[in-house]
C-alpha cells in the first residue's frame, strides 16, 4: 500500500512538472519600457503605464510577432547573424540548418570590396559562412559546432517559430550610399544659375571708349 502511494505521488509530481514546463514553453515574451526609459523583457504583462513594443521577429524580421518565452529570451540575449556570399554551398547549408531549427536570424551578404573591408573591421574572420550567436562566432560551416553554439545560447532544440513568421531578406554588410535625390540636385542647379544671372545683371556696363 505504501509503495502504491509513493508511486502515485511520484506520478503526480512528474505530471505537475510536465505541466509547468508546457506552460513555460507556451508563455509569451513582453517587451516594455519603464518610466526611466529602461527596456524590459518579461514573461508577464507589463504595467498599465508602461510603453509596450512588439518584438520584431528575427531581430529585423518583416513580421512583428510574439515568440514563445524560451525563443524570445534567446533572441533577446543572443541574436543570431549569418554572414554569407554568392555561389557558396556551405552558406546554403548553414542557412538551411538555421531555418530547419527555427532560428530567427539576420543575414548579411559579403560580395563587394566594401563588404570585405567591413567584415575585417568587425573582426569576424574571413572564412564564410560566419555564424554569430551573441558574441560567439564560428567561421565555416560545421553542423555540430553550429548546433552546439545555438544550444549554449539556450535556443530551443526544435522550431518554435509562429506560422506567421517571415525571414527577413538578406542585406549587404556595407550597403552603398543611396543616390542623391535628382529633384534636389535639379533645384540646386537652377538656383545657382539664377544667382549667377542676378549677379551678372548687377554688374556695371563698361565705360565707352574711343
Amino acid at each position: 500500500m505504501k509503495n502504491a502511494m509513493t508511486t502515485h505521488a511520484r506520478s503526480a509530481s512528474l505530471g505537475l512538472a510536465l505541466l509547468l514546463c508546457m506552460s513555460a514553453a507556451s508563455a509569451q515574451m513582453y517587451k516594455w519600457v519603464d518610466a526611466n526609459g529602461k527596456t524590459h523583457f518579461t514573461d508577464t504583462p507589463p504595467p498599465a503605464a508602461a510603453k509596450t513594443a512588439p518584438i520584431k521577429a528575427g531581430a529585423g524580421g518583416s513580421v512583428a510577432t510574439s515568440f514563445p518565452y524560451a525563443l524570445a529570451d534567446a533572441v533577446a540575449r543572443n541574436p543570431v547573424t549569418l554572414y554569407t556570399t554568392d555561389a557558396c554551398t556551405a552558406c546554403d547549408n548553414g542557412r538551411a540548418l538555421l531555418r530547419r531549427k527555427g532560428i530567427p536570424f539576420t543575414e548579411k551578404t559579403v560580395t563587394t570590396k566594401a563588404d570585405q573591408e567591413k567584415l575585417k573591421e568587425l573582426g569576424a574572420g574571413e572564412r564564410l559562412p560566419i555564424l554569430m550567436v551573441g558574441r560567439s562566432k564560428s567561421g565555416g560551416f560545421a553542423a555540430s559546432i553550429w548546433e552546439s553554439a545555438l544550444s549554449l545560447a539556450s535556443y530551443p532544440e526544435r522550431s518554435m517559430l509562429p506560422s506567421t513568421y517571415q525571414y527577413p531578406s538578406p542585406t549587404s554588410l556595407a550597403p552603398r550610399p543611396s543616390n542623391p535625390d535628382q529633384e534636389a540636385v535639379r533645384v540646386a542647379a537652377a538656383a545657382a544659375e539664377a544667382e549667377a544671372a542676378r549677379k551678372k545683371a548687377l554688374e556695371p556696363e563698361p565705360a565707352f571708349k574711343f
